[in-house]
């Protein structure tokens, strides 16, 4: 399942990435990424369950997890599989009027 994740700076130096998910499921997802990680690594980051996938609007969902595997990709990019630990729902932000 392909959807948008945006992986969440732990500093205030490092820049939110934005990327989309290969697979994703309850326990974990991967994805595709032109940033470095380290294998175990601890992230954070905002799944975003598209309009389509639920009636009632887009529902954002917030994730605490690690790093547990890394692959280069034949695209250049390295691919980032994580497990997720701990979720929340967020509300989907207002589109700006």
């Amino acid at each position: 399942m392909t959807l948008p994740v945006r992986v969440l700076a732990h500093d205030a130096s490092s820049p939110e990435l934005r990327a989309n998910t290969r697979d994703v499921s309850y326990r974990g997802l991967y994805f595709l990424t032109d940033a470095r990680f380290e294998d175990g690594t601890e992230i954070d980051f905002i799944l975003t369950l598209p309009q389509q996938m639920i009636s009632a609007g887009d529902v954002n969902i917030r994730c605490h997890g690690k790093v547990v595997r890394i692959e280069p990709s034949e695209n250049g990019k390295t691919g980032i599989a994580a497990k997720i630990d701990k979720y929340e729902f967020v509300p989907a932000r207002a589109p700006a009027a």
